[in-house]
């Protein structure tokens, strides 16, 4: 998606040759417009497939999620990161880490709200190592749920976690894949 390539080169802040901070209208402020125009694209790109529901993980995922459910509409439901006691013990729970923060979290989603009638399109601001979506799609097992897709903004090429889920057969579109950083330069795949 050149509009969301654009913005990235023209925004975004490189740190080292791995991170790219994108918090200026993605993931901390956000730029709804161009939001509008992401979820657009992952209508089109998953418009075939037979979805009831949007999965994210909190809480730079919910936004993207949203904005894109809109187009399906079809309602979203976010794993929260950590136990929280508002949520109850009947979940369905995964472990993930963070690339940027360098932590497992445990992650959960009430049984009240993903099911094995239900088709799911992921959505994720970034994949890197692909632990977010991997801990998604555990989730997605436990409940019987059929995973229709994954959408991801920000794909790091450079990273294992987008080859790692095509090679496992999920039907994977990624709007920007990063295929290196070196020395400040972005290239994309």
């Amino acid at each position: 998606m050149q509009l969301l390539k654009d913005r990235i080169l023209s925004q975004g802040e490189i740190i080292g040759n791995d991170i790219i901070k994108v918090d200026m209208f993605l993931n901390h402020q956000i730029d709804v417009e161009l939001l509008c125009e992401i979820g657009k694209e992952f209508k089109r790109l998953f418009a075939s497939q037979n979805i009831n529901k949007i999965l994210t993980i909190e809480a730079s995922g919910i936004g993207i999620a949203c904005i894109t459910a809109q187009y399906f509409s079809v309602p979203v439901v976010f794993a929260k990161k950590g136990i929280h006691r508002n949520v109850g013990n009947d979940i369905y729970t995964g472990e993930v880490f963070s690339f940027t923060k360098n932590t497992n979290t445990q992650i959960g989603i009430s049984k009240k709200y993903i099911n094995s009638e239900d088709h799911i399109l992921i959505i994720d601001d970034f994949l890197a190592n692909g632990a977010a979506v991997k801990g998604l799609i555990g989730i997605c097992k436990q409940a019987g749920a059929t995973v229709e897709g994954i959408g991801i903004c920000i794909e790091k090429g450079f990273q294992p976690g987008g080859k790692e889920l095509r090679e496992a057969g999920y039907h994977l579109e990624s709007l920007a894949i990063i295929n290196s950083i070196d020395d400040g330069v972005i290239t994309f795949g």
